[in-house]
């Protein structure tokens, strides 16, 4: 491929602050033009990288690369990116206009060209008629706008993003992922963006790269990340799915047959079982979508894998009924049932049930 103007590397990357160790060892390629989401708790590195391809932190050893140049030492004027933080900045005695033009001017751009470039950069984030505003005029959403044309009309390489949305309530949050995405799309650059949501990163992102404790434990596409986790750690932070601890009863050639607290026999079919011995300990992970739950007695073929439990809770979500059930030992065993198919059987705290799933959802994890 091609190297674009855009793409970033991330070559053995690692950083630290005295004797804390911030990042350590990240290895990651991000193309030119995706939109790429670091997700991660707080703590886990992923603003201290944001911040060393911005060029507001050096690392302490390792190489980052923008469209092929080390730019490890380089200020962020000459790295071409630009960042937009959480607060937004804007200065509050000038107009949205010169909010977003001020860049321009302190690159000595004259008035009328800095004034033609914003007003093109407000048309293409829909803000034109707010040119005139201070930013204690606007709304939450609309400074966002703003602080992203101001962070765009540089014309950088690579736009970073720090919790963009975290100061929004939860439906201006919803309305403005669909909206970064449009003017990342628009604007055809790459975009890094940090954020501690599982939601967002997946609802965004090209790449989401998985983090903890300074290293990347998945990277890959939002849909390959959530459906299929690597190891536990993901499984869990990203939601979504069950996870089990089991031990292997047997190898069945292409199958694994094994046992867990409350379960004598999980079947999971497996094209490669040569890694596998009896007496070992595994985890698999269940999609909680996948999940059937239904009366004792409820016939099941040999296809299935189904378990004895009990409600503990149930929690109405609109699209579909949260059902939290006492079974597999630790942890929490969800249920995501379809409201109309929970509904015309409805189920109560307490009632003994059976948890089901397709043998070939189970997918186990390394």
């Amino acid at each position: 491929m091609q190297i674009g103007k855009g793409d970033i590397e991330l070559a053995g990357v690692f950083k630290r602050f005295g004797d804390s160790t911030a990042v350590d060892g990240v290895n990651l390629k991000v193309p030119d033009g995706a939109y790429c989401c670091f997700l991660g708790p707080s703590g886990c590195g992923k603003t201290t990288i944001l911040r060393m391809i911005a060029g507001h932190e050096d690392p302490t050893g390792g190489e980052i690369l923008i469209g092929g140049q080390n730019v490890v030492g380089l200020p962020p004027v000459e790295r071409r990116t630009a960042m937009m933080f959480q607060s937004y900045a804007l200065f509050p005695h000038l107009s949205v206009r010169d909010n977003v033009a001020f860049a321009l001017r302190v690159r000595g751009m004259s008035k009328a060209d800095r004034y033609r470039s914003t007003d093109a950069m407000l048309e293409r984030v829909r803000i034109t008629e707010l040119a005139n505003r201070l930013p204690g005029q606007l709304s939450g959403g609309q400074q966002q706008r703003v602080a992203l044309a101001r962070a765009a009309i540089t014309e950088p390489r690579v736009l970073l993003l720090d919790e963009p949305l975290s100061a929004l309530d939860e439906q201006l949050r919803v309305q403005m992922r669909t909206e970064l995405r449009r003017m990342q799309r628009d604007l055809g650059i790459t975009f890094v963006h940090v954020t501690h949501t599982q939601q967002e990163a997946i609802a965004l992102a090209d790449l989401v790269v998985v983090m903890e404790k300074g290293r990347i434990r998945q990277a890959g596409a939002a849909r390959d990340v959530y459906a299929m986790p690597r190891d536990r750690y993901v499984a869990e932070f990203l939601g979504g799915q069950n996870v089990i601890a089991c031990k292997v009863e047997r190898v069945n050639g292409a199958s694994v047959t094994l046992s867990a607290v409350d379960a004598e026999s999980i079947v999971v079919p497996l094209a490669d079982t040569s890694r596998l011995r009896g007496g070992d300990r595994v985890d698999i992970a269940v999609r909680r979508d996948d999940i059937r739950v239904r009366r004792p007695g409820t016939v099941t073929g040999d296809e299935w894998n189904a378990v004895d439990a009990r409600i503990r809770a149930v929690e109405y979500q609109g699209a579909y009924v949260k059902v939290l059930l006492d079974c597999l030992a630790e942890g929490e065993f969800v249920a995501y049932v379809p409201e109309r198919e929970f509904f015309e059987d409805t189920l109560a705290p307490g009632e003994a049930v059976v948890a089901s799933w397709l043998a070939e959802r189970s997918l186990l994890l390394a």
